[in-house]
């Protein structure tokens, strides 16, 4: 088994909670990794021999980011929808549908082409763990495929049969989310670590959610939602009260909504991209930070509502918009990620976790905002 020594590292970012609060830093450090783990994590002076030796020449080196919130399986472009936005449209959730009538007419080579070609912009861009949706397909065959052509790019794949209701059953809602909890979860559920649920106007209300994740659970799915994007609803408690690993948007919230998150183990997930591309309200992480909930950053990479592929924009918008500090944003983007995945050996640096690091071309994490748009990943270990 090979050792490599990664020496020389001027500022470490280990999110180790045993070194103390948040990112918890060292300063000139080293790692050594065996066998795509953590052997090792010390004082550069003290470092043991190792195999190979890479130099990081003083740079800071950050755990990868993990992206808990991506939907890359689908068919083409909402660009027009963007466009009008910024005109001074408004979002609405039944642009989905266009991403819907694409993904369907596509072929399984031309969706995981396009799934690739975004996870490799991703871990171009740090990004060493993400999930992926299905949920613009939306009958129980492309569902499946969807799935599949998921799997094969992460472990972190989610069932989202319950994204909007298809045209084809606008009349017939109730039919759809009983095919929701019914056929299409019982084909799904094996290719998939997780369900999700679009609680919001012009998707599923609070009691079609609770059916939708009842119905994950009770298949051993891990439960996650989205709400609270386009305004305040009881989505965001009903996730709490059934224990989702996570809660995302979180655009608007009311104070049970934050009281609720607070006292909870469900993470509040932020995608700063969507408030960027949508021109909405950002979602307040400031309020959530100081009441004690857990808050995580992804990029919701889609085609309609924020189609970045970067955690380290997204980093950049949340410390400018978000309200959040610059190692608040870092470790949302890392650990936080990883309690969103109910994941303990990503997003930190220590002894026994995977080994996905990031090497800055840049003497601190603090560039990722101070230096907005600028390519600052050198180089990405995954495992």
């Amino acid at each position: 088994m090979t050792s490599t020594l990664l020496d020389n590292i001027g500022l470490l970012v280990t999110n180790d909670a045993e070194r103390g609060p948040l990112t918890a830093e060292r300063r000139n450090a080293a790692v050594v990794v065996e066998g795509g783990v953590i052997s090792w994590v010390g004082d550069a002076g003290a470092a043991p021999t190792a195999e190979e030796r890479i130099d990081a020449e003083g740079r800071c080196v950050i755990p990868g980011f993990v992206d808990s919130h991506s939907h890359l399986v689908f068919a083409g472009d909402r660009a027009d929808e963007f466009e009008h936005r910024m005109a001074g449209g408004v979002y609405a959730a039944g642009g989905i549908r266009r991403s819907v009538a694409a993904t369907r007419g596509a072929s399984d080579d031309e969706l995981l082409s396009n799934a690739e070609r975004l996870v490799a912009e991703m871990r171009a861009q740090g990004t060493t763990t993400v999930e992926i949706k299905g949920g613009y397909g939306l009958t129980v065959a492309d569902e499946v495929r969807s799935l599949l052509v998921a799997a094969r790019l992460t472990t972190e794949t989610t069932y989202f049969g319950a994204h909007v209701v298809p045209p084809e059953f606008a009349d017939d809602p109730a039919g759809y989310v009983e095919l929701v909890t019914g056929d299409m979860l019982d084909a799904c559920a094996p290719y998939a670590r997780w369900i999700d649920v679009f609680c919001e106007a012009g998707a599923f209300d609070e009691d079609q959610a609770r059916a939708v994740l009842t119905a994950g659970l009770a298949h051993g799915l891990g439960a996650r939602m989205h709400a609270g994007q386009l305004a305040p609803s009881g989505g965001v408690q009903l996730a709490v009260e059934l224990g989702a690993a996570s809660v995302d948007h979180c655009t608007f919230l009311s104070e049970a909504d934050v009281d609720a998150l607070a006292a909870g183990n469900t993470i509040a997930t932020l995608l700063p991209g969507v408030e960027f591309s949508t021109r909405q309200p950002y979602p307040d992480a400031r309020r959530l930070i100081a009441a004690g909930a857990t808050v995580a950053i992804a990029t919701d990479c889609n085609p309609g509502s924020s189609y970045t592929s970067s955690m380290p924009f997204c980093i950049a918008v949340a410390v400018r918009d978000l309200g959040m500090s610059p190692a608040e944003a870092l470790w949302s983007a890392t650990a936080g990620g990883a309690r969103a995945l109910w994941r303990d050996d990503v997003g930190v640096v220590a002894v026994g976790k995977r080994a996905d690091l990031v090497m800055l071309d840049a003497p601190s994490y603090v560039h990722l905002a101070y230096r907005p748009g600028v390519p600052q990943v050198k180089k990405v270990f995954a495992a």
